[in-house]
């Protein structure tokens, strides 16, 4: 028995969807979400077309390119953003 062979009982397979992230158009889900929300509220809600489809655009080429990066990078920034920092200036 060589280290590559999975010991018995203890090998189960994992389907590629339950490790891969949930994109949305390229972007994380929950960040396309709230984009597309914010944009159709400028957008729609204070009739400034252009300026709403703009941010749009901008903030889902943003997402999607970060997203090509690391796809984790909100969790990455979530915790970023939640731990102290000891050595600040």
């Amino acid at each position: 028995m060589s280290v590559a062979d999975p010991i018995p009982g203890f090998f189960v397979p994992v389907h590629r969807a339950l490790t891969e992230p949930i994109l949305l158009g390229g972007a994380p889900r929950t960040v396309a979400i709230a984009n597309g929300t914010l944009a159709a509220a400028i957008a729609l809600g204070l009739r400034l077309w252009i300026p709403g489809l703009l941010l749009w655009l901008v903030g889902h080429a943003a997402a999607v390119w970060a997203a090509k990066h690391d796809p984790q990078f909100v969790e990455v920034v979530r915790r970023h953003l939640r731990t102290p920092t000891y050595l600040g200036v």
